[in-house]
């Protein structure tokens, strides 16, 4: 482990405290964990404690753990940002799981950093967790009528409606789903000595 990061794991200990559920060192970069009711108090002292220093959300996405190993018993849906502190020059992950799976509800960090605005209606839109205290939060990549959140891991590969123009109609039109679900395994060709070092 870097002298920096050691210095960066010290820094939030101290300021952080308890309120760290799970911190990790891993691959040169710091990812703290903090619970949902601590989640914004947290992300604001690290915003301006000098020792932590980060001014810039470089990105917050939303993350479905239900599929993530088999034998997986935390909660479903987690917000996940990435921090930068330009005067001390280190970066940290910090990771929120939402309370409640069926309606996961997570602080908005807009009020800490206006970046974060399209980046949880994103969130939302994709994965369908609500950011409490987001002055906007609405859809922004599906459509305004779309009905589910795509990247949720039960979320049908093919969509629920399709849609289409209809000439009789003049317009386009919602209908649903006329593909039929299939597997598709690919034929994969290799010659004899493929991988073989000492056929070159």
């Amino acid at each position: 482990m870097s002298v920096k990061l050691e210095r960066l794991s010290q820094h939030l200990e101290k300021h952080l405290g308890e309120r760290i559920k799970n911190l990790t060192l891993a691959l040169g970069e710091a990812t703290i964990e903090v619970a949902a009711a601590d989640y914004l108090p947290v992300m604001l002292k690290l915003r301006d404690e000098p020792e932590l220093g980060f001014e810039e959300l470089i990105d917050l996405c939303g993350v479905d753990y239900s599929t993530y190993a088999e034998n997986w018993s935390g909660r479903r849906y987690a917000a996940v940002s990435h921090l930068l502190s330009m005067a001390n020059n280190w970066r940290l992950r910090v990771r929120v799981f939402a309370e409640d799976d069926g309606f996961p509800v997570v602080a908005s960090i807009c009020p800490v950093w206006n970046s974060a605005n399209w980046y949880e209606r994103e969130a939302f839109d994709l994965f369908g967790i609500m950011f409490e205290g987001h002055e906007d939060l609405r859809r922004i990549l599906t459509d305004y009528g779309f009905i589910g959140h795509p990247f949720r891991k039960d979320f049908p590969i093919s969509g629920h409606v399709e849609m289409r123009y209809d000439p009789d109609e003049g317009r386009v039109i919602y209908q649903p789903v006329t593909i039929e679900p299939r597997e598709n395994t690919p034929r994969i060709r290799r010659e004899a000595a493929y991988g073989d070092v000492s056929h070159g």
